[in-house]
């Protein structure tokens, strides 16, 4: 692939693929956990996410190739199950996050304009969503780039009212360092940094470009870094506004907690706008998640890691139609039987099993030496960035059961895959060896 994409167009792109649904649809979520001052496990999932971060900024400067966690485990570990289930969590997590983006579609947001259920609402969501998939890629990035600079723009509204209220004299500052943790303050932080987790996630799909950037090498930890910080720092500033305009309890039972926001702000701002801008975030968190799923199916299908039905391609879109249909299915299962939180939280526990083996990757990798130089990791780093991703995992966080189970079968889903695929390619071999015993008889 060529080499076209320069720093600043991949601190945008990490920027771009951070910010979506998370932060518009689970701060009041966070603030279930720890009270007022929901923007203290913002920090901390950002400090975390970072440790993880240089494991990526290492590696994808020292194999600067598009495929990511996969990949690294790949070197790694050398076992091709343990790549497939990495990269079966990867594509799991993505329909997961999708899902929990249709369901924040279908909530609050969407009630400023029409009244339906919530589960309707992210059902015909899903379907728009599934059109443009199949429209084709380059539809789908032209209306990924419009989506992204809405999204940003919604954010930077309400960093602006969270100025204006600062300089007016209004709303209640003290109340956004108000900590009123649930379970105690290490267990209240730990888990509303789990949750929090979720919108910091898609650093780790930049990876992917490493073969189109002009110096990996150099360019990555720069973006990388840069990119998580300015999307912390927005989060951040997000939640301080929304627990200093807004009483937590309001903010905990919102599923579109912002547009409170927006609704009492000194600086007006029309709500319906507000609830677009929001609707139209969402839609680019699933959009991206479901492109990436159904692209990820398709070429597992194209190595023969997977079923090769997963690799059909339509006539005219030329868009792979089964690997859609065979993620879209997953995503309306999981909408059906989740909400918001619990499907983010799902996602956030698939990645952070991928990420604990990223951070150990690293580490065993040091033995693989390579000719160009490269960002290295202190070690330090990836081994506290392992250890923090098992612990995040734990159900010490708090975390639901049903979170452990709904990862869990998805997770049995890929080991069906793994062992139906193999089964049909033993049969095929000896389908093709008795054919060719045969042919010399005849």
């Amino acid at each position: 692939m060529k080499r076209v994409i320069g720093r600043k167009v991949l601190l945008m792109f990490v920027v771009g693929d951070i910010l979506g649904a998370g932060i518009y649809a689970l701060v009041g979520k966070v603030a279930g956990y720890v009270g007022g001052a929901l923007w203290l496990p913002f920090l901390v999932a950002f400090v975390l996410a970072a440790l993880t971060a240089t494991a990526y900024a290492e590696l994808v400067g020292k194999y600067p190739r598009a495929a990511g966690a996969a990949l690294y485990a790949n070197k790694a570990f050398g076992v091709p199950f343990v790549t497939f289930m990495v990269a079966f969590a990867v594509l799991m997590s993505g329909i997961t996050s999708a899902s929990a983006a249709a369901r924040a579609f279908g909530g609050n947001y969407l009630g400023e304009f029409v009244t339906l259920p919530a589960v309707v609402g992210a059902l015909i969501f899903l379907g728009l969503v599934t059109l443009v998939n199949f429209a084709g890629i380059s539809e789908s990035v032209r209306v990924n780039v419009v989506l992204t600079i809405i999204e940003a723009f919604g954010l930077l509204v309400i960093v602006a009212i969270g100025i204006y209220a600062l300089v007016s004299g209004e709303g209640e500052p003290a109340r956004a360092v108000q900590f009123h943790p649930v379970n105690g303050a290490f267990l209240g932080v730990l888990g509303g940094t789990a949750l929090a987790f979720y919108s910091l996630l898609g650093f780790e799909d930049s990876v992917n470009l490493a073969e189109e950037c002009r110096d990996p090498q150099r360019d990555f930890p720069r973006a990388l870094f840069g990119g998580i910080t300015v999307a912390a720092l927005i989060y951040m500033a997000v939640a301080f506004t929304a627990t200093m305009l807004v009483d937590t309890r309001t903010l905990t039972g919102s599923t579109g907690p912002l547009l409170e926001v927006v609704k009492v702000a000194g600086l007006a701002f029309p709500p319906k706008l507000f609830a677009l801008i929001a609707l139209l975030a969402v839609g680019n968190t699933a959009l991206i998640n479901m492109l990436m799923a159904s692209r990820l199916v398709y070429g597992m299908a194209r190595e023969g890691i997977v079923p090769g039905v997963f690799a059909a391609v339509h006539h005219r879109r030329s868009t792979p139609w089964v690997a859609i249909l065979f993620t879209l299915g997953i995503a309306v299962a999981l909408v059906i039987t989740g909400d918001v939180s619990g499907l983010a939280d799902t996602t956030v526990l698939l990645l952070l099993c991928v990420f604990a083996l990223v951070n150990v990757a690293v580490l065993v990798l040091r033995k693989d030496p390579v000719e160009h130089g490269h960002y290295r990791a202190p070690s330090w780093m990836p081994v506290l960035g392992a250890v923090v991703c098992v612990v995040l995992a734990l159900p010490v966080t708090g975390r639901e059961g049903e979170v452990y189970l709904r990862a869990g079968v998805l997770l049995v889903v890929g080991v069906v895959l793994w062992f139906a695929n193999r089964v049909f390619l033993r049969a095929k071999g000896g389908r093709r060896g008795r054919s060719s015993e045969r042919e010399p008889s005849a």
